[in-house]
């Protein structure tokens, strides 16, 4: 019986085997395209591979993945990058990422809510009747949580709700959830500068004469139309825009489509901002100061002449 297996195993390897002597043909007339986010010419696409390593390869690069960076707002490819593996290509896990969404929303708790105990009330803390005698309940001072204006039995107050998580597991998450992104296509890096162009006739017009609510509704069709055509609006599940610092024009569009996406400066993102949405548009150089800020676990304690070891190499222009 297992021999008959080992036979049926045999047979259906050799009907699925490669053969890498007969030149493969490709059904599809159409050019081969790839993601926005990890658009890069690939030679001989539609070759047969040559083993069985060059097919893991091509699926788990060794140490770098390609990065194109985009104009903005037209997202027209302008150069390749090639960025670690350890930074854009890490495996999804989904338990760093539970931590780190947990870690921040327990320290962006404000905390402050407080209530009076009996003690803090303010009032005569005399007995209010006899113990006995009057035929009704015992009741002792006014300030008793039983009555109304009373004080409140544990109540809140004023605390910390933050907790304590490992500085190389948080930075591995920051990481976790770009190399999520990554993976699925949804990370467009574009270049510095990330404005939005507005049409002659705002400037002329529209920016200076429209009032009584007139200018945020241009803005708000003329971004909608951007979105819509970008295949970065709510149909295609929101858009993040990370900027170094904040983009009036871009910032003030987007704050009239918040159903569309937000737009938010490098210092306040968080892990779970780049969770939410369905794609992130950022900058080169806040990608790069990410991926500095939040690579503890990559940087060794090890000193060599005097300088401690670094990570990876950061993104390196290829073309």
């Amino acid at each position: 019986m297992a021999g008959k297996g080992i036979g049926c195993l045999g047979e259906a390897m050799a009907a699925l085997r490669i053969s890498a002597s007969k030149p493969a043909t490709t059904a599809f007339s159409r050019q081969f395209t790839r993601s926005m986010a990890t658009e890069s010419p690939v030679k001989e696409i539609t070759k047969s591979a040559a083993s069985a390593q060059s097919i893991i390869q091509s699926w788990n690069p060794i140490s770098t993945v390609p990065v194109t960076i985009h104009s903005f707002p037209s997202l027209e490819p302008q150069s390749l990058e090639q960025w670690s593996v350890q930074h854009l290509y890490l495996p999804l896990r989904r338990d760093l990422l539970h931590l780190a969404v947990v870690y921040e929303g327990d320290n962006t708790r404000q905390g402050t809510a407080s209530s009076k105990t009996r003690y803090d009330v303010h009032g005569s803390h005399r007995k209010m009747r006899p113990q006995k005698g009057t035929g009704r309940a015992r009741q002792g001072t006014r300030q008793s949580p039983l009555l109304r204006g009373g004080g409140k039995s544990f109540g809140p107050h004023p605390r910390d709700f933050g907790t304590r998580l490992n500085r190389k597991v948080y930075d591995k998450a920051w990481r976790t959830a770009l190399s999520y992104r990554y993976r699925r296509g949804e990370l467009i890096i574009c270049e510095d500068g990330m404005e939005l162009s507005m049409p002659h006739d705002f400037d002329l017009v529209a920016d200076k004469y429209l009032k009584d609510g007139l200018r945020e509704a241009y803005l708000k069709k003329y971004m909608s139309g951007v979105l819509s055509t970008l295949g970065l609006g709510r149909e295609d599940g929101r858009t993040l825009f990370v900027t170094g610092d904040r983009r009036d024009r871009l910032y003030e569009a987007m704050e009239q489509v918040p159903l569309e996406g937000r737009a938010l400066d490098l210092e306040d993102v968080d892990v779970k901002d780049l969770l939410e949405t369905g794609k992130v548009v950022m900058e080169r150089s806040v990608l790069r100061e990410m991926i500095e800020q939040h690579q503890s676990d990559l940087v060794s304690r090890i000193f060599v002449n005097g300088l401690p070891k670094g990570g990876p190499a950061l993104g390196e222009k290829v073309l």
